[in-house]
């Protein structure tokens, strides 16, 4: 149940970000504060692992750190562009859903793995729950180059969180996250230099980027990577639904949003999706692929 539960608390915590971009400046964009989240989040962790001193970068796989930075650090301003060109609905319903579905297919393919008929099953409600959630709350907008984008950002995320697994069998967590994040935040920062900054500097701003950085993205990712360990990268981001569910609810007793009949449906259908998983979990360990994925990454 260990990694489960990390997972789970991860995507509680990714759920506040937007409840907490709620309070950041009019003037922030969200490219500048996706920016600034990995930023902070790249440099609380990496102070982390400096100060513990378990920073070894000794034998690492140059490709599948790059590879694991690049996809971070592109799903920022792809989600972000989706949402904006084809509206919040739209853009969350297929980033977020589409991640499991590729996740899925990605490890069928690279690991030859076929994911289970219990993830199928969570999965498919997880999804369904997601779009009733979503597509309920505003008038629908479909843009194809919004579209391209957000799969885009979900097939990001599922690699990013195929090759963490494969990097936190044989190596601290801390230290993958640290390296990556650090790695994503170098890529993304010359957005910090295309936008106004100036917001991060008031106390509001300086709230907002600290929570998003420190809670919404290094103590996040870091309970997400850790949770890999016992956990199949396809259940993981199924698990990450979560996140649509925890932002919905802080909407709804925080924001003071309004959720229609068919919405709290989406949040019951996300629920169960997620329990099925979780209970599962209890005896099959979610899609523990066991010791033999280092050396089927080495045959692709």
């Amino acid at each position: 149940m260990k990694g489960p539960l990390l997972i789970l608390i991860a995507g509680i915590l990714w759920g506040t970000t937007g409840t907490t971009q709620a309070f950041a400046s009019e003037s922030a964009h969200p490219i500048a504060i996706g920016a600034a989240r990995l930023a902070v989040g790249g440099l609380f962790l990496m102070g982390i692992v400096l100060a513990t001193g378990k920073l070894n970068v000794t034998n690492w796989p140059v490709k599948r750190v790059a590879l694991a930075s690049l996809s971070m650090a592109f799903y920022q301003p792809l989600f972000f562009t989706a949402v904006t060109r084809t509206g919040v609905a739209i853009g969350t319903v297929v980033a977020i859903g589409s991640t499991p579905i590729l996740s899925g297919v990605i490890e069928w393919l690279v690991l030859k793995k076929r994911p289970d008929s219990i993830w199928w099953c969570s999965t498919f409600l997880s999804i369904l729950g997601c779009l009733l959630l979503f597509i309920n709350n505003e008038s629908v907008h479909v843009d194809s180059m919004g579209l391209i984008m957000a799969l885009g950002a979900g097939l990001s995320f599922a690699i990013y969180t195929l090759v963490s697994r494969e990097l936190v069998e044989n190596r601290s967590a801390l230290s993958v996250v640290a390296v990556v994040f650090t790695s994503s935040a170098v890529c993304l920062s010359p957005f910090l230099l295309l936008y106004d900054m100036s917001w991060i500097w008031s106390i509001r701003g300086a709230g907002v980027s600290l929570h998003l950085g420190i809670m919404a993205t290094g103590i996040a990712y870091l309970l997400f990577a850790r949770g890999l360990i016992h956990v199949s990268s396809s259940a993981a981001v199924s698990l990450a639904l979560a996140e649509p569910l925890t932002a919905a609810l802080l909407g709804v007793f925080i924001v003071g949003e309004y959720l229609s009949v068919v919405s709290w449906m989406g949040v019951m259908l996300l629920m169960l999706g997620i329990g099925i998983l979780v209970w599962s979990s209890k005896g099959s360990g979610v899609g523990k692929e066991g010791g033999g994925i280092n050396e089927k990454w080495r045959q692709v």
